[in-house]
């Protein structure tokens, strides 16, 4: 099985800056495969807890060369919820990059675990027969500290449906767990990679990034 890695986060990183730079990315070092994968990047400002800026990827198994490269672009610009990112604050980023594995359909809303699972839930919005459906990496419940219910309920608003939640809508709910594994590179370890493996560090239209 193949696991989250330093490379595959470097690969986004270097996706994302030679986008700044109108260039291709460099080749990524880790080997091809077939998973279903996230990008997430978050901002770090003054030693702060990291903000969320962006976090898109699929829950088909994709090719993961190709799926790192266009989720890390997509993640990053192409998030509605957020403006995209702009070169300037690549020194405060940090990008996760998690691979999907151990896709389950659970007993019903609550057979999973927080920390451990991520949950892909599926459900008719009562009030208009359409199908809704959300999700949330494992990591999510646990750094939010929410109680599987909050998490079930914020996943339904992430769905897009307004109503009043109740019981009755919750066990309509079909729902999919599933693990993941993830790295987690800051900026700065970026760099560090590039000097070491390169011989210089990234640049942005020749301006060394430090």
């Amino acid at each position: 099985m193949v696991s989250a890695n330093r490379e595959m986060a470097v690969y986004c990183f270097d996706t994302l800056v030679a986008h700044y730079n109108s260039e291709q990315a460099p080749p990524p070092a880790f080997d091809e495969g077939q998973h279903p994968l996230f990008v997430t990047w978050k901002k770090v400002v003054n030693g702060g807890e990291p903000r969320l800026r962006g976090c898109i990827g699929t829950l088909e198994a994709h090719c993961i060369i190709n799926g790192f490269r266009d989720y890390a672009l997509t993640s990053a610009l192409r998030d509605r919820r957020f403006p995209p990112i702009q070169a300037k604050e690549l020194p405060y980023l940090q990008c996760t990059v998690s691979i999907l594995t151990n896709y389950e359909t659970a007993r019903d809303y609550l057979d999973w675990e927080v920390g451990k699972h991520g949950m892909i839930i599926e459900f008719t919005d009562p009030d208009y027969n359409t199908r809704r459906s959300a999700t949330y990496l494992p990591e999510v419940a646990a750094h939010e500290g929410w109680t599987k219910i909050e998490a079930i309920d914020s996943l339904i608003r992430k769905a897009g449906y307004n109503c009043t939640i109740n019981e009755s809508l919750r066990k309509r709910i079909r729902l999919t767990r599933y693990e993941s594994t993830l790295f987690t590179m800051h900026f700065s370890e970026y760099v560090a990679y590039v000097k070491a493996a390169r011989g210089a560090a990234p640049a942005i239209n020749g301006t060394k990034l430090h």
